[in-house]
């Protein structure tokens, strides 16, 4: 039987939901293409016509997670222009840490990612891309593009260490847990405000 053009477009939403879910809570190495197609209600028939490789249904399930953050981002900012600070308070939070299934797919994924194939990479290159130019528009425009970049690739690469490792130790030191995070949002913090005092 045929299946419609809206029929298959839903299954391929519920096929990047249901994989961007599971590899951002198992790996994409700990989910095999049957447990995705089994989650989103499918078979592997009809995972495999819309994804020919899991490499690629990874790179789009990435992609598809992103997104869904980046519109939670901009649903948080509403119509306000909210502040560097302001960001850097929203990223290093124990929510952030706890609730891997909606959290960034970044601070999920991105030591799995280096063992993956090209799509994935280029994925995460173009969310990085994204997240850093939205930290560097919340910069003044008085302080030297470069700065604002520096500062921005910075945060977001320390925050997706800092989640890391504050997931990491989180079920056997909540202290330090908490602390780490707490700590590299403060030092991020601090060299924002030497650099941009300076310029």
């Amino acid at each position: 039987m045929r299946v419609s053009k809206e029929k298959s477009a839903e299954n391929r939403e519920a096929l990047l939901a249901a994989a961007s879910r599971l590899f951002r809570e198992k790996g994409v190495d700990g989910v095999g293409v049957a447990e995705v197609a089994k989650e989103a209600g499918l078979t592997h028939g009809a995972l495999y016509a819309h994804f020919p490789s899991k490499d690629l249904l990874a790179a789009e399930a990435f992609s598809h997670g992103f997104a869904q953050r980046m519109d939670r981002a901009r649903a948080w900012a509403g119509d306000r222009h909210p502040s560097f600070e302001e960001y850097l308070g929203s990223l290093y939070t124990t929510l952030q840490r706890d609730d891997l299934t909606t959290s960034c797919p970044m601070t999920a994924s991105a030591s799995d990612v280096g063992r993956q194939g090209e799509a994935l990479s280029r994925s995460f290159a173009q969310a990085f891309e994204e997240e850093v130019a939205m930290m560097a528009g919340a910069i003044d425009e008085t302080v030297p593009q470069d700065v604002r970049r520096q500062l921005a690739v910075a945060s977001i690469a320390a925050q997706i260490g800092a989640i890391a490792v504050s997931r990491a130790v989180a079920k056997t030191d909540a202290a330090l847990s908490d602390e780490v995070l707490v700590a590299t949002r403060d030092a991020i913090a601090a060299a924002f405000a030497a650099r941009t005092a300076t310029e």
